[in-house]
This record gives C-alpha cells, structure tokens and sequence, in this order.
C-alpha cells in the first residue's frame, strides 16, 4: 500500500488574474544507445508521460499549485502524486496557457489556466505512488511523445520548451546531465 497521499480539493489553489495556476513538469531519463552500457555511447533522452483519467491520449504530470508550496514544491509534488518519480527539479521551460474542461470554478469560470513547466531527471521510479491505482506509466523517446500527446499545449512544452532546452545544454561543451547531478 502506498503511504504517500495525494492533495485534493481547491480551497488552497492559486488564482491569477482569472487563471488557475498550474504546476508540471516533463519527467526524462537518459538512456545509453549501445545495449552493453558502453559509458561513451550516444544517450536516447526518454520522457515518461502517464494516461489521461478522462480519455485518450498521454499526460506529464501536473496539477495545481497550492498556497502552501513554491512552484518547484508543487511540481515535484505532481510528480510524484501522479507519476511516481522523484528526481532533480531542473531548469523553467516556460508558461504555458490552457482551457481546462474539468477545472472551471468561481475564481476561473472559463476554465483558463496557465502551467508552470520544469524539466525533471528522473532519478527514482517509486514502487507506489497516491495515483497508482488510476495511472499508468509510460516511457517515449520524443518523437513518440510529441505523437502520443493529448493535449496541444504540453506537445508545444515538449517541442518548444524541453526539446530546445535539451539540445542547449548538450551543445554547452558537451554536457552530460546525468553526471551533473
């Protein structure tokens, strides 16, 4: 059983303007291209995405973000509530303005909301997590992610905010992510 619990309810959701403010983040591991672990060989940069509780498609976590946390506190926390990952919290990949269907309320009638997007190396996949028993996990290089994505506003977070970020920081002297850490 898991002992972790997910957050529920809206009484400490941040409010902007209008918009619901939202936390996620775009999980990724990197793994070796040679199948004998050969340390010198090109890294394939996999995303992990989770299923959409309300239809097709796949997801990075996110979920709002409380009065209580920090933006980075409530990404990491979406994390690990809805994927079950820990890792580094990296670099801000952007904001990212959406209609959500299932969030509109007093404070955002419409539904706007507008996503605070991190990159996260994935350091630890946990055994149970709070949404374990509603989501599932799934591991993509990027082109299958960007294929896979539900909705138009994460595929431009993947395509627009972590995939430029991604290539900048590996042109920077060859930086190697997973040895930063």
């Amino acid at each position: 059983m898991c002992d972790l619990v997910a957050r529920t309810g809206r009484h400490q959701q941040r409010y902007e303007a209008g918009c619901r403010l939202v936390a996620g983040c775009i999980p990724f591991r990197l793994r070796s291209s040679d199948k004998s672990g050969n340390a010198d060989t090109e890294k394939i940069v996999e995303l992990l995405m989770i299923n959409s509780t309300s239809g097709p498609g796949l997801l990075f976590p996110k979920g709002g973000w409380e009065n209580d946390e920090t933006v980075q506190e409530a990404a990491v926390r979406e994390a690990i509530e809805e994927a079950g990952v820990r890792g580094d919290l990296m670099d801000f990949l952007g904001y990212y303005d959406f209609k959500s269907k299932t969030h509109q309320d007093e404070f955002s009638p419409e539904g706007l909301c507008k996503a605070a997007m991190f990159a996260l190396f994935v350091k630890e996949e946990l055994e149970s997590w709070p949404e374990m028993s509603t989501r599932t996990r799934t591991w993509l290089t990027v082109p299958e992610a960007v294929d896979r994505c539900r909705h138009s506003w994460m595929r431009d977070a993947l395509e627009n905010g972590f995939s430029k970020w991604y290539a900048e920081r590996a042109m920077n002297a060859g930086e190697d992510i997973s040895e930063q850490q």
